[in-house]
Formats: structure tokens, C-alpha cells, sequence
């Protein structure tokens, strides 16, 4: 697998160790010191995915992922060194693709960037087993395409959040658990379980009149989501607002590890809006 992958992280030591991983798996790279430069660059090269480390002086990663979204429906991977689950979240909620929290192993950066451009590529091609045009209540996904629309509106996906909405207009009216989620969508067999509630909960802000009520992705209380089939059309979409990436990382003394970690950490209770 190749592309280009734009590093974006204020520690030259750091950078550094990913563009060379990153390079020796098959990968272009470009590296921005800081928010600015890496706006500028991406507008330039185009990248298939950014790397973006969450602690970055002046205009923060978070800052630049909501740019950089706003821009481009472009994958982004996040590094930080914050471990606390209120920030995974937090880079969930703004729209990461996936997250490494330092310290990390240099090779479960390459694995995660490959599993984020492989869904990707995935949803892009899924032509072969499912149909090109995926429609359900106003909703409208171009699967070659991964163009996904709302009321003729264009949604700003995540790449995870596209490939749960392809998944579940793919099946309408079945009930899905969080877990069988997790391995039928992403492929995971193990993880915090927290993670897809997110994914759902951003996915209704995009796609329900009324997110706190939902009508087409429903909760099924002790079961998991289901996509209620013949719920109708639509009323015209509002703007979505830009959503951000996951989180990576690396110690600042750079001790990492070459065991891939699991893709999240253990399961939690269920939050309010989950199964």
C-alpha cells in the first residue's frame, strides 16, 4: 500500500522517527513543523492522510483537523500524549479516524495509517459487493465515490463514520451490538466498546433532524443500533460542522515499544445514548 501521508508534529525528533517508518512501509511523506505550514502544505500536496500531533504551539491539532476538514474529507491519525479517555473522546467527537497515545510503537503507527487508508480504499471500491448508489430517508452515498449526501447536501464524513453508514444502509431494520459492530465495520475483535457510541452519536448529529430523538439510527436498549427502514424523507440538512481526527503518539524520549497495541483500550460501561 502506498500514498502520501502528511506528518505534522513541532518535535523534529519525533518527526522524524514516523517519516522514516512511514517512508521504509512505502509511503511518501511531507513533514509541517505547525499548524500554519501544514494548512499550507496539504493545500499544495494533497495528502491521502495526516498524521497530526495534538499538542502543537499556536493554532493546536485539534484546530487544524477542524481545517483541514473543512478543506477535504482527508483521513486524519492523531498523536497526543494525552491518555486520559475524556481526550479520545474529545478527538471522536471532532471527527478523528483513529488515535495512538504516546508512548507508541512506530510500527502500530504504520499499521493504523494503513487501516485508515485501507477502510478507505475499501468503501471506495465496495462496488464488487454491494451497490454503487446506497439510499435510505434523504440519504444518498455514492459508494465509488465515498460521497455520502443529505437532502442533496454533502456530508463532512469521517472515514469511520462513512463506513458505519454504508454498513447499516446495507442492512436496514437489523440490529447490530456494539461488538459485532466493531468486527463487521472495522474489523476490530477486541476494544472499548465506547468508541462505536461515539461514532453513532456524531453520525446522528449529520444525518437526523433531531439528533436527541432519533428516527433512523435507533437505539435498541440492551441490544445495540438498528437503521429503521421506510422512515421517510428528510427535512434539508443543515451545514455539518468539520469534524477532527484520532489521536497517536510517541514519548517525548521517544521510548517506544514495537508490540502493536490493541485499536482501543478496554471496554467501559455503556454511555446514555448506548445500547
Amino acid at each position: 500500500m502506498t500514498g502520501t501521508v502528511l506528518v505534522v508534529d513541532d518535535d523534529p525528533t519525533v518527526a522524524e522517527v514516523v517519516v522514516d517508518y512511514l517512508r521504509r512501509a512505502g509511503f511518501t511523506t511531507a513533514h509541517a513543523p505547525d499548524g500554519p505550514t501544514a494548512l499550507a502544505m496539504a493545500e499544495e500536496t494533497l495528502p491521502d492522510l495526516v498524521v497530526l500531533d495534538l499538542m502543537l504551539p499556536g493554532m493546536d491539532g485539534l484546530e487544524v483537523c477542524r481545517r483541514l476538514r473543512r478543506r477535504a474529507p482527508v483521513p486524519v491519525v492523531m498523536l497526543t500524549a494525552l491518555g486520559e479517555e475524556s481526550d479520545r473522546v474529545l478527538g471522536l467527537e471532532i471527527g478523528a479516524d483513529d488515535y495512538v497515545t504516546k508512548p507508541f510503537s512506530p510500527r502500530e503507527l504504520v499499521l493504523r495509517v494503513r487501516s485508515v487508508l485501507r477502510r478507505v480504499g475499501a468503501a471506495s471500491s465496495a462496488s464488487s459487493a454491494a451497490s454503487d448508489l446506497l439510499r435510505h430517508g434523504g440519504i444518498e452515498i455514492d459508494v465509488a465515490a465515498h460521497r455520502a449526501t443529505r437532502a442533496g447536501r454533502e456530508l463532512s464524513l469521517t472515514a469511520r463514520e462513512f463506513d458505519l453508514l454504508c454498513f447499516l444502509l446495507q442492512h436496514p431494520g437489523r440490529v447490530f451490538s456494539r461488538e459485532e459492530l466493531m468486527h463487521e465495520v472495522w474489523g476490530w475483535s477486541f476494544g472499548d466498546r465506547s468508541t462505536v457510541t461515539v461514532h453513532v452519536r456524531r453520525l446522528r448529529e449529520k444525518i437526523e433532524d433531531d439528533p436527541a430523538a432519533p428516527r433512523m439510527l435507533v437505539t435498541v436498549w440492551g441490544v445495540g443500533y438498528r437503521l429503521d427502514p421506510g422512515t421517510g424523507d428528510v427535512a434539508e440538512a443543515s451545514p455539518d460542522s468539520p469534524a477532527v481526527s484520532d489521536s497517536l503518539a510517541v514519548s517525548d524520549s521517544l521510548a517506544v515499544s514495537d508490540s502493536p497495541a490493541s485499536p482501543d483500550g478496554p471496554a467501559r460501561p455503556a454511555s446514555p445514548d448506548g445500547p
